[in-house]
């Protein structure tokens, strides 16, 4: 026979108290967690201030928000330190309050957000107004009492992938037509206008049964961008017609329609010079919905090609800042200047920089000698009196150039959410970018700045 258990004189009971009494031993508690030493690490007030004179000012008008600047600041840094969905860190901010310290909200179980897109939103109003060079100012300010070594510079560039199918010529086509058979059935039944013939359905099971092919010949290959091609001509040809229609019935198209047939324009006409003559397509587009992607060429053994932001990087002292940063391929070989520039104007002094071979032109070595700059590129000429110094000094400088900068490049794109960037837009990519970065840059320094707390006790 089972034993009967009263329930009532076996529950456990939940003894809840308010924030007020609990308030220190709870914020105690979350400055002693990982996320409490990143948020130490970050300088809040002297990061809203600047990118308060960037926003455009709004109204009191309407109901109160539910994140500050800070908040919305502290949002960008736990998207990528938690690498989560938006929707998923949203119903992490209603029961962990570890999450509502970071952000400063308190959230009662009846002020609950409701709105998944906030984030989004959020995101994308920081993204209009992002300085890169003044938070990053900002930011060397308060880190550079954790800092040694402030005079060394490491100089290398990586490229960081958004999220992207592999674009070939016969996938890109395909989807240029499909989108403007879609949009020109759409506004034919608006409208009740006739759809226009074409041999779209045709292409259509054609295109499935070349795709379904293991193997895919050249000649096989050139056929099929030869019939995708004269199709999306007579389909931009056809909703070109139907849209002249549609208007004068008062239909309007949002912008986005317009872009996007602008884009899917040029690369009809790309796609056509290339199949016609073999040249060479400039500034090639491999995306309708990211047009401002290019394909960059590393030449690396793993990834030939890789298509998102190529960013030009500085180091100092394990310390990652962006230099330059653009969509399209560009020889970072050239930028050692700048990149010079930018650690004087962060530090106040560059007196040794340690970059990759492809900087070592002869323009670089004389602006390194003149500015009286030692560096670790590979000496031309008889060797000096002090050689083995200098081959020292270069053996140290090239060796922390190639764990600890390429180190960061992966630790960034691994555990910060930049191996493939889901973002919709060019200035949303790199807000991610610029947030992946100094998220990792202030895991670091909190680790830092908890490790000097401790010698400074046992001291």
């Amino acid at each position: 026979m089972a034993k009967i258990i009263s329930i009532q004189n076996n529950i456990l009971r939940f003894h809840f108290e308010t924030a007020e009494q609990r308030f220190e031993a709870y914020y105690e508690s979350f400055l002693s967690s990982d996320l409490g030493s990143i948020y130490r690490a970050i300088p809040w007030d002297n990061l809203c201030r600047v990118i308060y004179k960037h926003l455009p000012r709004k109204s009191n008008r309407g109901k109160k928000p539910f994140f500050s600047l800070q908040g919305k600041i502290a949002l960008m840094f736990l998207k990528q330190y938690l690498r989560d969905s938006d929707a998923s860190i949203i119903k992490r901010l209603h029961t962990d309050y570890a999450l509502q310290f970071f952000c400063g909200i308190y959230l009662r179980p009846e002020d609950q957000i409701k709105d998944y897109k906030l984030i989004s939103q959020i995101r994308c109003e920081l993204a209009k107004t992002l300085s890169i060079d003044d938070i990053q100012a900002e930011l060397m300010k308060y880190w550079r009492v954790y800092l040694k070594d402030i005079h060394i510079g490491l100089i290398d560039a990586t490229c960081y992938e958004s999220q992207l199918r592999y674009p070939t010529d016969v996938k890109l086509l395909w989807e240029c037509c499909e989108w403007t058979y879609g949009q020109m059935k759409k506004m034919c039944r608006w409208t009740k206008q006739r759809m226009p013939r074409s041999k779209f359905l045709e292409q259509s099971s054609k295109y499935l049964s070349y795709q379904k092919k293991r193997k895919k010949t050249y000649k096989q290959t050139q056929i099929k961008k030869r019939s995708l091609l004269y199709l999306l001509d007579k389909l931009l040809v056809q909703i070109s017609d139907v849209y002249k229609i549609a208007s004068n019935k008062d239909l309007i198209m949002p912008p986005m329609y317009h872009q996007r047939i602008r884009t899917i324009q040029t690369i009809c006409n790309q796609q056509l010079d290339h199949y016609q003559n073999g040249l060479p397509i400039k500034d090639r587009i491999v995306s309708i919905a990211k047009n401002y992607l290019r394909p960059i060429v590393r030449g690396k053994e793993t990834k030939i090609v890789e298509f998102g932001a190529k960013v030009n990087c500085v180091q100092i002292d394990g310390i990652n800042f962006i230099e330059h940063l653009s969509f399209d391929a560009f020889n970072e070989g050239t930028r050692l200047e700048q990149s010079i520039f930018l650690v004087r104007k962060l530090t106040g002094k560059c007196t040794h920089v340690g970059a990759d071979q492809i900087y070592a032109t002869n323009k670089n070595r004389t602006y390194c000698s003149k500015q009286n700059i030692k560096t670790n590129f590979i000496p031309k000429g008889k060797p000096g009196p002090l050689e083995q110094q200098r081959g020292q000094m270069q053996s140290l400088l090239s060796k922390e150039r190639a764990t600890r900068l390429e180190g960061s490049f992966g630790t960034e794109k691994v555990h910060y959410g930049l191996s493939k960037i889901n973002a919709k837009t060019d200035a949303n990519e790199i807000l991610c970018i610029f947030f992946g970065i100094h998220t990792a840059n202030a895991v670091d320094i909190g680790k830092r700045i908890l490790q000097s707390q401790k010698s400074k006790k046992h001291g």
